[in-house]
């Protein structure tokens, strides 16, 4: 099976009023059209982000005889027909339908990571109080779905900071390729590779937490449930269109098998589960499944703005200095959207870092880097305005103003869900040390860079973009 990466972010020309809402929050200026007329997307600059379905709030109204009937419009997005909220004007593909009928398949042996918001916004589906901290009934829901093992990209993430902390350091110490861009947010590597291919040796070459995933569903864990590679179905439910983009790039596979066979996002989850009549607001908590489920806080942060650099600074500290560091909560690095700056004392390097939340922000650092002047070690950048968890495959808030509390909420549970952790820095992760004593050996090498590491091309094209 392998992903669809056709343009996966549409608008709907007989619902487009031409308000230009969705214009005003693209980071590229991808969307085209005078105001008034429906608008049209620029598949090539578009970075997939979702903002535009975010905030859309052209809809069909189920009087309209002129319109494509409502059966017709959910078949063409990938829907399930027992959808039942309303249809805007911008929207993703979806995959749902597929996915229902691979979870009746007795043959495939069905496997799911859920990134780290996904369990902080699931609830609001169901009616839930924003922010609703639910991991327990999302691993119950999805194992009624019919998965055979319920994993964590939480997981993947505390994978990341063992192989990226690592090459940090590395660079550092030697100080080439500085600064060093994290690679986590696919929409932030396809812009940095449409619009600005001069960084791309900065970026860091790991895979994002779902693609490592990915890799380790269909190595690692086959060899442990003894199962072949080729009989996984492997399956991610995320908070961010732009993961069905890069689940389907042609370098995310391993030994000739996709990572990752098919991306939802947490609307098309909360679809499944509705149609499939499951009561989750009175579900009982359930685990997920070892070794890929097991987390430490610094994993769960990662849906945060700021929490790839929080979670690579608990453990960096600790590696290059070999003491614990002093404060694991890093306030210094938490914040809104924009850019924000600090530096970090690490023993006797004081190290400089930048935190970019939302896309739009990021040419000035570019700027710097082509310049020769950017004072930075480690930038993270993510492109949605306050990272994952404002993400364009999340709950859809119909009123303006609930959006900064929706944010808000999603991040205080996603921080009380790491304060809860007993294990909160993921080089103390036991199933992480048990994955690099049992299969990978240590981080960055022959097994990791085969698995785990990859490389980015230039997309840009001649004479199109500024």
């Amino acid at each position: 099976m392998t992903p669809n990466i056709d343009p996966i972010i549409h608008i709907d020309e007989e619902l487009c009023t031409g308000c230009r809402r969705c214009a005003a929050v693209c980071p590229v200026d991808a969307i085209i059209g005078e105001a008034g007329t429906p608008q049209r997307i620029d598949a090539h600059r578009c970075v997939v982000c979702g903002q535009c379905v975010q905030t859309c709030a052209a809809y069909a109204a189920e009087s309209d005889p002129s319109l494509t009937s409502r059966a017709e419009k959910l078949r063409q997005r990938g829907q399930l027909s027992s959808v039942r909220e309303p249809l805007f004007a911008a929207y993703s593909t979806g995959h749902a339908i597929e996915l229902k009928e691979a979870l009746a398949d007795p043959k495939r042996y069905k496997v799911v990571q859920c990134a780290p918001v996904i369990r902080v916004s699931l609830a609001e589906e169901f009616g839930l109080p924003l922010g609703t901290l639910t991991p327990g009934k999302m691993a119950a829901a999805l194992r009624l779905l019919n998965f055979d093992r319920v994993y964590d990209t939480n997981f993947g993430a505390d994978v990341t900071i063992m192989e990226e902390g690592s090459e940090l350091i590395g660079r550092v110490m030697s100080g080439e390729r500085l600064p060093m861009f994290t690679s986590c947010c696919p929409a932030w590597v396809k812009h940095a590779e449409t619009a600005a291919p001069h960084v791309l040796d900065h970026l860091s070459s790991c895979k994002s937490p779902m693609q490592m995933v990915g890799a380790l569903v269909k190595t690692y864990s086959a060899e442990l449930d003894g199962i072949a590679p080729a009989d996984i179905l492997s399956v991610a439910v995320m908070p961010c269109t732009c993961k069905k983009f890069e689940a389907g790039r042609e370098e995310m596979n391993v030994d000739g098998l996709r990572e990752v066979d098919m991306v939802i996002t947490t609307r098309e989850l909360a679809q499944l589960i509705k149609d499939k009549g499951i009561d989750f607001i009175n579900l009982p908590d359930e685990p997920f499944d070892s070794p890929l489920g097991k987390y430490s806080g610094a994993g769960t942060i990662f849906g945060a703005t700021g929490g790839v650099m929080e979670a690579a600074i608990r453990t960096g500290y600790e590696l290059v200095t070999h003491e614990s560091i002093p404060n694991l909560q890093l306030d210094f690095i938490r914040g809104d959207e924009g850019i924000r700056t600090a530096t970090v004392q690490i023993g006797d390097l004081e190290l400089k870092v930048a935190m970019v939340a939302g896309l739009k922000y990021v040419s000035s650092i570019l700027e710097q880097v082509a310049g020769g002047t950017c004072p930075y070690h480690f930038i993270e950048v993510m492109a949605c305005p306050e990272g994952c968890v404002s993400g364009g495959g999340q709950p859809k808030l119909l009123l303006e103003t609930q959006r900064k509390s929706a944010y808000q909420a999603r991040k205080s549970s996603i921080y009380r869900h790491d304060s809860n952790q007993k294990v909160r820095k993921s080089h103390e992760n036991p199933a992480i040390i048990k994955l690099y004593k049992d299969f990978l050996g240590e981080p960055l090498g022959h097994t990791s860079h085969h698995l785990l590491h990859t490389k980015f091309f230039s997309r840009k094209v001649k004479g199109e973009l500024k």
